[in-house]
């Protein structure tokens, strides 16, 4: 059945499919989590909590190279032990860590489910661009995942930890505290590289063109710098710029995927 033959009810009917298939796909990858999350958590997890982590190694030689960079070069920085504070805390927290686990690795084919929704109603010369951008779009979610991962959240960890309101106050991060913290960050990276994706979709009806992103250029790097600001409270320019210049990319690449104004076309 064409789009065009297609009544509102059978619209419905058809994202009522679409949405329950994505739900027996994440059902499906949070069974498949329940076996990994084990090693996932240990090694995965865990993983910034420890001064061997790849991003502290990794400037910790940058700053002996560069003399003006902050010193990473502790490798006896070190957590230690969660603490568990709630009854059935560490069950709760692995059915969530799979639920998560399946959000992340179902993203292409939940992606891949709203393309298939929506190609109907592209025209001809649309779908092609429209299937290279939700191609990109599941790309850039795993990007802005792994930057969450490997940048945003070690550098915050980092810098929560050592910083101390008085020498009598002890931090010990709480487990419930941890994995939210690490869930929310991460996951909102990933939602932020989607920023390519959602303008397109937003320029497909109507309420973006080319035109908004050049004229409001300079308000998005003063509002970009102050959310990475938000992001990295560390304070030094070389951890800000690390969040700063992929944020204000992903601003530059959605210029890239919106309409054109009337008359630039």
């Amino acid at each position: 059945m064409s789009d065009q033959e297609m009544s509102f009810w059978d619209h419905l009917e058809e994202l009522r499919w679409v949405l329950f298939r994505i739900v027996i796909a994440l059902v499906v990858f949070t069974i498949a989590g329940f076996i990994f999350i084990p090693w996932v958590f240990d090694n995965i997890i865990m993983a910034p909590t420890r001064g061997d982590f790849a991003l502290y190694r990794w400037l910790c030689a940058l700053s002996r190279n560069f003399t003006f960079l902050p010193d990473f070069c502790d490798y006896s920085f070190a957590i230690g032990k969660l603490q568990n504070l709630e009854v059935g805390g560490q069950f709760f927290r692995y059915m969530s860590a799979s639920f998560y686990m399946a959000m992340v690795l179902g993203c292409p084919y939940i992606v891949f489910e709203v393309w298939r929704f929506i190609r109907p109603a592209l025209y001809e010369h649309e779908k092609e661009k429209a299937r290279w951008v939700f191609a990109l779009g599941s790309v850039m979610f795993f990007i802005g995942c792994l930057v969450g991962y490997y940048v945003i959240f070690p550098m915050t960890l980092r810098f929560l930890f050592n910083f101390t309101l008085s020498d009598v106050i002890e931090n010990q991060f709480s487990l419930s505290s941890y994995m939210d913290n690490f869930v929310l960050l991460i996951m909102a990276m990933g939602l932020v590289f989607e920023m390519p994706l959602i303008a397109w979709l937003l320029s497909q009806i109507g309420i973006l063109k080319k035109s908004f992103f050049k004229k409001y250029r300079r308000h998005a790097v003063v509002i970009l710098l102050i959310a990475a600001a938000i992001i990295t409270p560390t304070g030094d320019p070389f951890t800000l710029s690390l969040v700063f210049i992929p944020l204000y990319g992903l601003y530059e690449m959605s210029i890239l995927f919106v309409k054109a104004d009337e008359e630039e076309d």
